[in-house]
């Protein structure tokens, strides 16, 4: 006899929320800690690095197995074991910096915790697009905006509790984020799960790869990770060490309000329809960004690079989950092994955008600021992706006109 399920599905969509809350804190939490690890363990800042390095080649790894292995042992034990994963990872973090080699013990835990984040994160989408949901790119935009407020919630929470506690107690705080993805994991036992493709097989990863246009967005998706991921990992460490602001405060100014602004014009961009095609926005987002990192990296105003910091937020906002809604409504019938081959790219933007950051500013002395502008190049190589999407689109609809990609 099988487990009972909550049959509507909007229970469902909330287990993918709480997904994206579960892939937040895999990605936020550690990063706030990255100076205290340095203080309290002696960790370099190249050592720093490998960390996100390697936190996003896992998710990297996984996704790559994932395109395959999902289909074979169902989205349900992928979600249920990915939760179990980061959950276990939390409180390895919290466990083994005490029990051996701190270094080695943080990125041991922080191996697990990407190992659940990658599966998450090519499960999470594809179910999400599944469920009988009338406006696919707001349900889309709703989601990924649930990993805004879960950073959010991750940094500002997190915050609070250091400020209260000190950030000694950091290990107790990784407890309490563990709680969340072990309560997920039940949740998904019981929620309905929907064919991931509505109509006939799934396309096999070979016609994917013979595709010019998924490449194109595997283009998409690797800038899009990478515009991204090449501030938020290091907002904090930003603020507190290139700004000299202080922790608490420098972390709800610089990345609380990247998430803020992200979330939000998720939110706003479910909110205002069909207005916009979505490469357009894609394209607007790039030189948004542009102008964004400069903004943090150029001025030697604080104030102005923290409003650079959270327009970043804003700006890469639209770019991932756009890119997924374009590909759905391109190739209809690319399935979990599209998705996941497309988060792969995403991740190995995540992977080589913050690394790309560590690395510049480890050869420039330590200096942040030359890492981001170093990074510039990500969101204007975006922008030329986009503008290549839109005259793809426009020809392929004279020569064999498909459905209208999904706007905003």
């Amino acid at each position: 006899m099988g487990l009972p399920t909550l049959k509507n599905h909007k229970t469902t969509l909330a287990a993918c929320y709480a997904g994206y809350v579960c892939q937040a804190i895999v990605n936020n939490f550690a990063p706030l800690l990255y100076v205290t690890f340095g203080t309290a363990f002696g960790i370099s800042a190249m050592q720093l690095t490998l960390l996100i390095t390697v936190n996003f080649a896992i998710q990297l790894v996984v996704d790559l197995v994932c395109a395959k292995l999902v289909d074979r042992i169902g989205v349900r034990t992928a979600a249920v074991v990915a939760h179990i994963l980061i959950g276990t990872g939390l409180i390895l973090l919290a466990a083994l910096p005490g029990a051996m080699d701190p270094y080695a013990g943080i990125m041991t835990a922080m191996c697990v915790c990407a190992a659940g984040g990658g599966i998450v994160e090519v499960i999470v989408s594809p179910l999400a697009e599944s469920c009988p949901t009338r406006h696919k790119s707001a349900a889309m935009n709703i989601l990924h905006s649930f990993y805004c407020w879960g950073s959010v919630a991750v940094i500002g929470l997190s915050t609070l509790f250091f400020s209260l506690r000190g950030t000694g107690d950091w290990r107790l705080m990784a407890y309490i984020w563990s709680a969340l993805p072990f309560a997920n994991a039940v949740f998904f036992l019981f929620v309905p799960v929907f064919d991931t493709v509505a109509d006939g097989k799934p396309s096999k990863v070979r016609s994917l790869l013979g595709s010019g246009a998924f490449w194109l967005l595997v283009g998409m998706m690797f800038l899009s990770g990478a515009s991204e991921l090449a501030v938020a990992q290091w907002a904090s460490s930003f603020v507190e060490t290139g700004l000299g602001v202080d922790k608490t405060l420098g972390d709800l100014l610089g990345p609380c309000m990247f998430a803020v602004c992200m979330g939000s014009v998720r939110l706003f961009g479910a909110k205002i329809g069909s207005r916009v095609p979505l490469p357009v926005v894609i394209l607007a987002s790039g030189l948004v960004c542009v102008a964004s990192y400069l903004m943090v990296s150029l001025s030697s105003v604080p104030a102005v690079a923290l409003a650079g910091c959270a327009l970043t937020g804003a700006a890469v906002a639209l770019m991932w989950p756009g890119t997924f809604s374009i590909a759905a409504e391109l190739i209809p019938k690319g399935g979990t092994a599209m998705f996941a081959l497309l988060a792969l790219a995403g991740d190995l933007g995540c992977v080589l955008g913050p690394s790309s950051v560590g690395w510049v500013s480890e050869a420039a002395g330590g200096s942040l600021l030359d890492g981001i502008t170093a990074a510039v190049v990500f969101p204007a190589l975006l922008s030329v992706l986009a503008v290549v999407c839109i005259l793809v689109l426009k020809r392929s609809r004279r020569a064999d006109p498909l459905p209208a990609p999904d706007r905003l």
